[in-house]
């Protein structure tokens, strides 16, 4: 009962906007992911998406992309990221894969999950690099609902270590000295693993992996990984 994850699947087939425009990594990639994920995930495992799953604008759009992830195995909880125009309210995104009848689908959104022994909490964060009045506004936002949801989690479970999974980096390579409110909420509640996406290509390159300041960051940007589901917890 292995807990993975894997982000920025960019799923295409909605709307027909296949990836291989960004480049080599990602030619035949639905191929490559769907045979990795088979090869290594189970019934019993459960997958942690944070965020751009699918291309689609409208969540009608989507329902290819939700029905290729209903095919393969495990349990898997998605996030919200940058380009999932389709996300919508909690209620509404329940009520279409209920008619849908995508059973293994779980939203990650101003709450938590209970995989096992673990705790997942996560929200979609914010872009640390930009500087404007509204962009601190969205960033201290998204620090409010990854409060929310680690507290949310501890207070049902105190003891239970907790896993923080966002979309957009919280730290970087190029400055990590330098602090945000995302980190803060990950440092007062003494959150030991973060994971997040986004970063593809080149941006790669400014990708913090490893330890600092007692959290460990880890990359798992689909492409990142070469499509394959990182397991973080046997």
């Amino acid at each position: 009962m292995a807990i993975f994850a894997i982000s920025d699947l960019h799923l295409p087939f909605g709307i027909n906007k296949p990836m291989n425009v960004f480049g080599k990594a990602w030619e035949d990639y639905t191929d490559k992911l769907y045979e990795n994920w088979k090869k290594n995930v189970t019934e019993h495992d459960t997958v942690i998406l944070p965020g751009d799953f699918s291309w689609a604008t409208y969540l009608e759009q989507s329902i290819a992309d939700f029905q290729f992830l209903e095919k393969l195995p495990g349990k898997k909880i998605i996030a919200k990221g940058n380009h999932d125009y389709f996300f919508t309210t909690m209620s509404k995104m329940e009520i279409f894969l209920k008619k849908e009848d995508i059973s293994s689908v779980q939203i990650l959104h101003n709450n938590f999950f209970l995989v096992e022994d673990t705790l997942i909490c996560g929200s979609r964060g914010w872009d640390i690099t930009a500087h404007g009045e509204e962009d601190e506004k969205l960033t201290h936002r998204e620090a409010v609902r990854l409060e929310l949801s680690i507290q949310t989690a501890k207070k049902a479970y105190p003891d239970l270590p907790v896993l923080a999974f966002l979309h957009y980096p919280p730290i970087y390579q190029q400055n990590p000295e330098r602090d945000n409110p995302i980190r803060q909420v990950l440092k007062q509640y003494d959150i030991k693993q973060c994971y997040y996406g986004h970063l593809h290509a080149k941006g790669i390159e400014n990708a913090y992996i490893g330890e600092y300041d007692g959290i460990v960051y880890q990359l798992i940007s689909a492409d990142y990984l070469e499509f394959m589901p990182l397991k973080i917890k046997p």
